[in-house]
């Protein structure tokens, strides 16, 4: 695999290549459909893992997802080979993959082997017992281009995403920089944990080399002082045991945030408790806990070292970066929300296409809103409609609970509870909810308040507007005078009864403004 070509213009750290127009969704695109359904398996250290991409190319779906811990690299500090139980089951776990693949109609996968495979002196002849068992190729591929791939699943998540991207494996810890869209500096080191755990001497042995490892890479990578983004299994179940300790309540490991003050906390944390206790709490697998400790130590030197100004868990890796690799440049710099939420739309929505009219209804209440609050809007907007086969007395709890926990790339956590307040109250005037109470505190009164009067403009608009008649009325918000102002013709009058008069009222109420209908002449 090779570097990718020259990009186009660099887009925002958000990905909106496209802020505020409707442009045609590129997952109907030949180039992006061939896309649809992409399997990927990465034969890792400690893992084996097979990942069926479906949906919209640029954010999708898992369509089948499969992990077999196999740990491969166990014990290869002494021996040079592949483990022997590890190799059997990883045979096992690719006998599987491949029945499954064949299945579900797949015409090929891309499987690559990593740091266990590539330092095994039986690397080369795993890959062909695997070949002749299964007719899987396993590409090897070294350390720089194990960088690259992970740096690029996290743009896949994070288009315009600037600072240094680790991922962590089983023997092995990779470095890429990453800026404007582009994979640079690239480093890899032997600092996985399972390598780490083989290491004679104990603790002052491990640090030692953690310690020299870590600055040695610093040295070459140069200063790295922007974001942190983790990669990598043991790298998320710290995160976890990071979400237990602060109580936080939103147990989404995609774009959560921890800062250096965190991880010093949580490493103390892990330390002084009991580590099946936290494994247990924090649903961790038991072979994965046992690794934690070891990928502690890193972690330590890692940001005290590098110093970044955050940290962001990215649940897009190597697997991610394998379809990103597929990609052509244009699909790259769409934005990953809103292709996914255009996808959701088309698939799941009464009237495909109605959420850009709404959009476009609403946004005279957003004109001084900034480009990343619009693009939140946008989204709301091509949401809105997707869950109307929920039952109606838990529609508002649907939508809250897919905006906050769906699988979508390119959304802050603060940004999700916002989307899923705005769709709650796009069919309820209520949030009270007990159930989700913890998770509105996460955004200030401010953000709950824009939230609401979205809702309650979508609940409006959707009642109002039908597709043939999208243009017989507009909505104008005048905020110094504080009148809400809806003109309509005399063709759209009787859409306009009692119950879109109260939603209108309604949403007026809550912008502390005064409603005004008046009606156009012929």
């Amino acid at each position: 695999m090779t570097d990718p070509t020259p990009t186009t213009p660099t887009v925002p750290e958000t990905g909106v290549a496209d802020l505020g127009l409707f442009g045609k969704p590129l997952f109907q695109d030949p180039g992006a459909r061939a896309l649809r359904r992409v399997g990927v398996v990465d034969v890792g250290s400690n893992s084996v893992r097979m990942v069926v991409f479906d949906g919209a190319a640029r954010s999708p779906a898992y369509f089948y997802n499969e992990k077999i811990m196999c740990a491969l690299g166990a014990g290869m500090a002494d021996t040079g080979h592949l483990s022997p139980e590890g190799r059997v089951r990883a045979l096992s776990a690719m006998r599987r993959f491949s029945k499954l693949a064949e299945g579900m109609g797949l015409s090929e996968m891309t499987v690559v082997a990593t740091a266990a495979v590539r330092d095994a002196s039986d690397g080369r002849e795993f890959c062909e017992e695997v070949r002749a068992e299964t007719g899987l190729k396993i590409w090897v591929i070294d350390g720089e281009e194990e960088a690259r791939l992970s740096a690029q699943g996290v743009l896949l998540g994070w288009p315009g995403a600037y600072g240094l991207v680790c991922d962590i494996g089983g023997s092995s810890l990779e470095l890429a920089e990453i800026s404007g869209g582009r994979v640079g500096k690239r480093m890899t080191s032997n600092l996985g944990p399972l390598k780490l755990r083989d290491i004679k001497g104990g603790a002052k042995a491990r640090n030692a080399q953690i310690k020299e490892t870590i600055h040695s890479l610093a040295d070459k990578m140069g200063s790295q002082r922007d974001r942190l983004f983790l990669v990598g299994g043991s790298w998320r179940a710290i995160a976890r045991i990071d979400m237990i300790r602060r109580g936080y309540p939103l147990h989404v490991l995609h774009e959560y945030r921890m800062t250096r003050q965190s991880v010093r906390q949580t490493v103390e944390y892990i330390r002084t408790n009991d580590l099946e206790d936290l494994r247990i709490k924090a649903g961790v697998s038991s072979a994965r806990a046992s690794l934690v400790p070891y990928a502690c130590e890193v972690l330590s030197r890692l940001v005290k070292t590098f110093k970044p100004k955050d940290i962001a868990i990215s649940s897009y890796g190597i697997r991610e970066g394998m379809l990103y690799e597929q990609m052509p440049q244009r699909l790259r710099d769409r934005d990953p929300l809103i292709e996914a939420c255009r996808f959701a739309e088309d698939k799941d929505a009464r009237s495909p296409g109605f959420g850009r009219m709404l959009y476009n209804f609403i946004l005279p209440l957003y004109k001084s809103a900034p480009d990343p609050r619009k693009r939140l809007i946008k989204a709301a907007c091509l949401l809105h409609d997707v869950s109307w086969r929920a039952h109606p007395d838990y529609r508002a709890e649907v939508c809250f609970d897919n905006a906050t926990r769906a699988n979508l790339g390119g959304l802050k956590h603060s940004e999700r509870i916002f989307m899923g307040l705005a769709l709650m109250h796009r069919y309820s005037n209520k949030s009270e909810n007990a159930r989700f109470a913890d998770l509105f505190d996460m955004v200030d009164a401010q953000t709950r308040a824009e939230a609401e009067i979205l809702g309650k403009a979508m609940r409006f608009g959707a009642m109002l507007w039908m597709d043939k008649v999208a243009e017989l009325g507009e909505m104008r918000w005048h905020p110094k005078k504080k009148e809400l102002h809806l003109r309509l013709s005399p063709e759209m009058m009787p859409l306009f009864g009692e119950v879109a008069e109260a939603r209108f009222n309604s949403l007026a109420s809550s912008l502390e403004a005064q409603a005004i209908v008046t009606t156009t002449k012929r």
